[in-house]
């Protein structure tokens, strides 16, 4: 079928125009080159896990003796632990200040399959703070912590997997627990950074994670830098996020390769009533020079918008079967403002779609209703926190505004764009500079306004126009579009 050479035609012939010129930002902003962490520097000395009694045949539990080195290494001031070549088998393990954890190339670190052998602590899972398992490695209320190698950490997943599937196929779902599923399904994160200050993560290569592989949670100034992550071995777990930024600030990721079966690059902060409750922003974050490969996004703002997520700059990000481009996700009960997102020199082939926008995200999941057969009184205290109404209604509302795509280059694309606003909380002030689509269809637009259009060239197979509703002001700067 004829392709369709559109100027991002984002409204039908309802929607009004004006010759007004749009502004669009021509540099990054000028906080970037503040985020990221001050390089820690660590003693010279070396502390062998085998020496304290770590074996290296894959099969022997070295929890409690890796975490001897840990904590002889922290005594001594500080220092780098080291492995033997070989395959380590290890729980929860809780790094602490001053120390550089290396795992070099030739050692793999690989996690425990029994959810027991992960101590139980308090932490943000989600969105909610609750009980959880630690992760494999831990790094909390520490500063100044390394953790670098060219060696594997395997989180050995498909066994957590494999339980939630079970777990929300044979009992939640039948039961109309779709909601809280996610959060009894207990399953080990691979790297949780929480409430920390320099932290370095640098040039692993992590796999197979049982949950979200990278948390960095109520921490600042941390830098990941060269990570390889592959969570599609040997199945495609649920929740096998790359790098989530929760409620957390002056974050720097660059150089990552992600290949995952949800999020890719994923900012949060916070979820409904908990997360309002908290109150904590995602903010001042950089991703930069970084490759995203099977995933639900190449760049995920949600769905835990509660706390509110801002000043954001995400540069020279290639995509390779990504499910969605931007993809900006929130619920009716979260609250938040996302706000001040800035993307440019994006490429991407074969994705689904390229913006997607919903504040009315994945219902079944997003709002939480005790079925009647349950006691109030009795069910966990997690469960309570999901259940807890937000008053006034109106702060739960979220706000999507000052959004600016730069220099982007899409080829393969399902659906252009999928954006979706709310009659309450209208999306608004979308720049757009300097952008190419190819799709297989132009897709749809709801409960927007300002829309700033600079060079945007939109081809559909189908033919299609941008079907559009409740939208209004949209900017035309480029005389030359046509219909």
């Amino acid at each position: 079928m004829k392709l369709l050479l559109l100027v991002f035609v984002f409204c039908c012939l309802s929607c009004s125009t004006s010759n007004k010129q749009s502004e669009t930002k021509d540099s990054k902003p000028g906080w970037v080159e503040q985020v990221g962490a001050e390089v820690p520097v660590i003693q010279d000395s070396l502390f062998y896990v085998n020496d304290f009694g770590a074996v290296n045949d894959g099969q022997t539990l070295n929890t409690e003796a890796i975490q001897k080195a840990i904590d002889a290494c922290y005594k001594n001031g500080g220092g780098t632990i080291v492995f033997k070549s070989g395959l380590y088998l290890s729980g929860s393990l809780f790094i602490k200040e001053n120390i550089r954890f290396r795992v070099d190339k030739g050692v793999t670190l690989l996690g425990s399959e029994d959810i027991n052998d992960y101590k139980i602590i308090d932490t943000r899972v989600a969105g909610v703070e609750m009980k959880w398992p630690a992760a494999l490695i831990n790094v909390r209320n520490q500063n100044n912590v390394i953790i670098e190698g060219e060696g594997i950490i395997d989180g050995q997943g498909k066994v957590f997997w494999d339980y939630y599937w079970k777990l929300r196929k044979d009992v939640y779902e039948p039961k109309g627990l779709r909601w809280i599923v996610d959060y009894d399904a207990r399953r080990p994160r691979t790297i949780l950074i929480s409430d920390a200050k320099n932290v370095v993560l640098k040039d692993l290569q992590l796999q197979k994670a049982g949950f979200w592989t990278v948390q960095i949670l109520y921490s600042e100034y941390i830098t990941v830098d060269g990570l390889t992550i592959k969570n599609n071995i040997g199945g495609h777990g649920p929740s096998t996020d790359g790098i989530d930024i929760d409620s957390s600030k002056w974050i720097l990721v660059k150089n990552c390769d992600i290949d995952c079966n949800d999020d890719n690059f994923c900012l949060k902060a916070g979820r409904d009533w908990d997360g309002l409750r908290v109150n904590r922003p995602t903010e001042y974050v950089v991703i930069k020079d970084c490759i995203a490969r099977q995933g639900a996004g190449l760049f995920t703002i949600g769905s835990e918008t509660s706390g509110s997520i801002r000043h954001v700059y995400v540069s020279n990000i290639k995509g390779f079967g990504t499910k969605n481009g931007l993809n900006i996700k929130s619920a009716m009960t979260r609250g938040g403002t996302v706000e001040d997102v800035y993307l440019e020199n994006i490429k991407m082939d074969s994705v689904g779609t390229f913006i997607k926008v919903s504040m009315n995200w994945n219902p079944t999941y997003s709002y939480s209703k005790l079925p009647e057969s349950y006691d109030a009184e009795t069910i966990p205290e997690h469960w309570k926190k999901m259940l807890q109404t937000v008053n006034p209604e109106t702060k739960g509302i979220p706000e999507f505004k000052n959004i600016t795509l730069k220099n982007i280059n899409i080829k393969g694309a399902k659906t252009a764009v999928n954006v979706n606003g709310m009659a309450q909380s209208i999306i608004e002030n979308i720049s757009l500079n300097n952008v190419s689509i190819e799709a297989e269809t132009a897709g749809t637009i709801n409960y927007s306004k300002n829309w700033h259009l600079t060079n945007v060239v939109l081809k559909t197979k189908d033919s299609s126009k941008v079907s559009c509703s409740n939208v209004s002001e949209v900017l035309f700067t480029n005389e030359n579009y046509t219909y």
